[in-house]
C-alpha cells in the first residue's frame, strides 16, 4: 500500500489541478489587455462549472461546456489603464496581477523581427529604457501538426534589466506608439528565425487554393528527402498550428510583420503574395477583430551591389509582391532600402525599421496628421525623350539624400569600409534605370522637377519606353521626400523576371 501511495497523490493531484479553474500562458502577470468592448478572456475548468472573471468593476460570467472549456468577452470599453488584478473564480481563485489595459500588437516574422534589443548592440537605449506602461510576450518556438491549445512564455517589461529581451523592431515600433498616444501597449513576439510564409498558414487555408495545396505538397516532399534535416520552421501551418493558434482570439490592435527573406528564392516570389493575403484574410477571420492593420517590412537592400542596370534577383522580385500586396484592405509598407547591409542578412539597425512602422501606424491607425510614407510611383510620361516621373507621398517636395563616400559591407564591422561608386556620377539622384524599345537598361541622369517629379533621361536611350528605381538586389538609391522617408523600389515595365520557377507549379508573375 505504501508503495502505491505517491501514485494515488498524484494522480489526485493532477484530477485537481484539471478541475482548477486555469488560464492559458498568455493571461498571466504584467499582461496588457485590449482596451475595447469585447475583450475575449478564455480557460479551463471542470465541465459545467461557472466562472466569474473580473478586472477593476468590469465584470463577466460564463459556464464551461461539456469539454472544460469557458470562453467569455469583458467590457474594457470605459477602463482606466490600470494596474488592475484580473480575478478568475470557479471552484478555486486566480488573481493575474499587475494588468494594464490599452493597446496590443503581435509582432511577427522571422529572424529580422526575432533579432533581440541586445542584439543589436544598443546598450545605451537598453540602459535607458524604463517605461512600465510598455511590455512585451515572447511566444517561445514551438511547431504541431494540429492546432494546440497553449504556449510557453512570460510578460516582461521596457526596463533595463528586461528590455533587451525584446524584439528590437517591436520595441522601437511599441516606445514610438506607447509615447504618442499615451496608453499602455502591449506586444506579442511571434516570431521564429528562417521561417517562411506557409509555416505561418493554416492547413485550411493551404488546402483552399490550387496553387498553395501544391505549394504545400511540394514543400513537405522537399523535407522528405533523403539527407534533408528536418526544419519545423519550414513546415508548412507548423508554427500556426504551435504558436499563433493558442494566443487566438486575444484582443489585438493590429500586426507588424517582418518576413520574406525565405520565401525569396527563384520562382517562389509570385506566389509570396497570394500566400500572404490568404494568410492575413485568415487571421483575420480567426481573430473576430474584423479587419485589422497589418503593417510589414519590405525587405532591404542586402547581398553585393551590382554595375548592371538591368540587374534582377529573388530579393527584388518578392518586395514587388511585396508591394502588390498593398491592394490587400489596410495593410502599409515601410521601405527599407537604404537599411540594409551588404553582407547582413540581419540589419543591426533595427530603430529605422521600427519606427517607419510605427509612423504608418500612428498615421493610420491612430489619425495622426503626420508623414508616414516615402514617395510612391504614381505616374511616368515620355517627354522630348526624357521620362517624367510623378509621385505620390512626396510631402514637403521630393530630396537627394546625400551618399556617403563610402560604406560598411557589414554592421558589425563599421570601421571595415569600401568606396562607394556611383550608378551615374554626374547625377544628382543616383538609381534610375531606363531602356528603349530593345528592353537593354542604362543607368540614368535623373534631377527633381518640381515638388513631386523626376526628369530621367539617358544619351544611350533615346527612345525610352520604361523606367526603373531601385531595382537591384542592393541599389544605391536616394530619393527620399522632405521628411527623409525614402521612396520605394519601381519599374513600370512589364518585361519577364529572370528568376525561374522551382517547380512546375509555380510560375513566375510577368
Amino acid at each position: 500500500m505504501k508503495k502505491n501511495l505517491p501514485l494515488f497523490i498524484l494522480i489526485m493531484g493532477t484530477v485537481t489541478a484539471w478541475a482548477d479553474v486555469r488560464l492559458p500562458a498568455i493571461f498571466s502577470d504584467h499582461a496588457v489587455l485590449k482596451k475595447s468592448s469585447a475583450t475575449p478572456v478564455w480557460g479551463w475548468a471542470a465541465p459545467d462549472e461557472k466562472v466569474e472573471v473580473s478586472l477593476d468593476q468590469f465584470t463577466a460570467t460564463t459556464t464551461a461546456d461539456a469539454n472544460g472549456k469557458w470562453k467569455l468577452n469583458l467590457d474594457l470599453s470605459k477602463s482606466g489603464p490600470g494596474p488592475f488584478d484580473l480575478v478568475v473564480r470557479g471552484k478555486n481563485e486566480l488573481k493575474i496581477a499587475d494588468v494594464l489595459v490599452g493597446e496590443v500588437w503581435v509582432c511577427a516574422g522571422q529572424s529580422n523581427m526575432e533579432m533581440r534589443l541586445s542584439s543589436t548592440g544598443a546598450k545605451g537605449v537598453m540602459a535607458a529604457a524604463q517605461n512600465p506602461l510598455l511590455r512585451h510576450f515572447k511566444v517561445e518556438k514551438s511547431f504541431a501538426d494540429t492546432p494546440r491549445e497553449d504556449v510557453v512564455g512570460k510578460w516582461i517589461l521596457a526596463t533595463p534589466k528586461e528590455v533587451g529581451g525584446f524584439s528590437a523592431v517591436g520595441y522601437y515600433f511599441g516606445q514610438a506608439v506607447q509615447q504618442a498616444i499615451g496608453a499602455p501597449v502591449g506586444l506579442i513576439n511571434l516570431s521564429w528565425g528562417g521561417s517562411i510564409a506557409e509555416a505561418w498558414t493554416s492547413a485550411e487555408v493551404l488546402a483552399s487554393d490550387v496553387e498553395l495545396t501544391e505549394r504545400a505538397k511540394f514543400l513537405r516532399i522537399q523535407a522528405q528527402l533523403p539527407g534533408k534535416r528536418p526544419m519545423p520552421n519550414q513546415g508548412p501551418s507548423a508554427l500556426f498550428n504551435g504558436m499563433l493558434a493558442p494566443i487566438l482570439p486575444y484582443a489585438i490592435g493590429g500586426v507588424i510583420w517582418y518576413q520574406g527573406e525565405s520565401n525569396a528564392r527563384p520562382g517562389e516570389t509570385a506566389l509570396y503574395r497570394k500566400t500572404l493575403a490568404a494568410m492575413v484574410g485568415d487571421w483575420r477571420a480567426r481573430w473576430h477583430s474584423g479587419e485589422f492593420p497589418f503593417y510589414f517590412c519590405q525587405l532591404p537592400n542586402f547581398k553585393a551591389k551590382s554595375a548592371d542596370p538591368g540587374q534582377t534577383g529573388a530579393w527584388t522580385e518578392l518586395r514587388e509582391a511585396q508591394t502588390k500586396f498593398l491592394q490587400t484592405p489596410i495593410t502599409g509598407q515601410a521601405i527599407l532600402i537604404d537599411v540594409g547591409e551588404e553582407k547582413g542578412l540581419h540589419p543591426r539597425n533595427k530603430k529605422d525599421p521600427g519606427e517607419r512602422l510605427a509612423l504608418i501606424a500612428l498615421a493610420r491607425t491612430y489619425g495622426r496628421d503626420i508623414v508616414y510614407s516615402g514617395p510612391v510611383f504614381a505616374s511616368e510620361k515620355v517627354e522630348d525623350g526624357k521620362m517624367r516621373v510623378s509621385f505620390s507621398h512626396a510631402d514637403g517636395g521630393l530630396k537627394a539624400m546625400p551618399l556617403p563616400d563610402s560604406y560598411a559591407p557589414m554592421g558589425t564591422q563599421p570601421d571595415k569600409t569600401v568606396p562607394l561608386v556611383r550608378s551615374s556620377p554626374d547625377s544628382e539622384l543616383q538609381g534610375f534605370a531606363i531602356c528603349g524599345a530593345d528592353g537593354k537598361w542604362a543607368w540614368a541622369e535623373a534631377k527633381i522637377d518640381g515638388a513631386s517629379d523626376v526628369l530621367v533621361s539617358s544619351a544611350q536611350v533615346p527612345q525610352p519606353v520604361a523606367v526603373r528605381y531601385a531595382w537591384g538586389e542592393n541599389p544605391t538609391c536616394n530619393l527620399a521626400n522632405a521628411s527623409g522617408l525614402p521612396a520605394a523600389p519601381f519599374r513600370t515595365d512589364n518585361f519577364p523576371l529572370l528568376a525561374k520557377p522551382a517547380h512546375p507549379t509555380i510560375e513566375t508573375e510577368p
